[in-house]
């Protein structure tokens, strides 16, 4: 067996976070490292209380043919990146190296990539990167 890069490692724990996610359309998973630790975890997923788009078989903007990119008020989830954000503290974040991973439906995304909502939050935290792909090195 051989052993993984660190890189696929990471993006491999942002793909099986992934699979929490409760939205149809995509699932997407985020892993907040800071000095080789994983300080912490999200995925996209309806907010709290509501209820989960996977439990109601229906995502609305996909029922709406709403695009990819567009109209994200019309969504009940929290982004990946998002939700990996709120869990972290600022001081864990700042420096940290944030992995993402994606899916639609059911394939790995090659490059997945945050929208211009988390990609101000991303560097709002103080993350300094972002890797989604295989083919990027520490």
């Amino acid at each position: 067996m051989e052993r993984p890069s660190k890189v696929k490692y990471y993006l491999d724990i942002a793909a099986a976070v992934a699979a929490r996610s409760t939205c149809i359309r995509r699932q997407y998973g985020a892993v907040i490292v800071k000095n080789d630790t994983i300080v912490s975890t999200g995925y996209n997923g309806t907010a709290r209380g509501l209820v989960n788009c996977c439990d109601l078989n229906e995502c609305y903007r996909e029922a709406h043919n709403i695009p990819h990119g567009q109209q994200y008020e019309k969504c009940k989830a929290v982004h990946a990146e998002a939700n990996a954000i709120i869990n972290a503290s600022r001081e864990e974040m700042c420096g940290a190296i944030l992995f993402l991973a994606g899916f639609e439906n059911g394939e790995r995304m090659k490059n997945p990539t945050p929208c211009e909502m988390c990609s101000r939050m991303i560097t709002n935290s103080g993350i300094r990167r972002v890797i989604s792909c295989e083919d990027d090195t520490l």
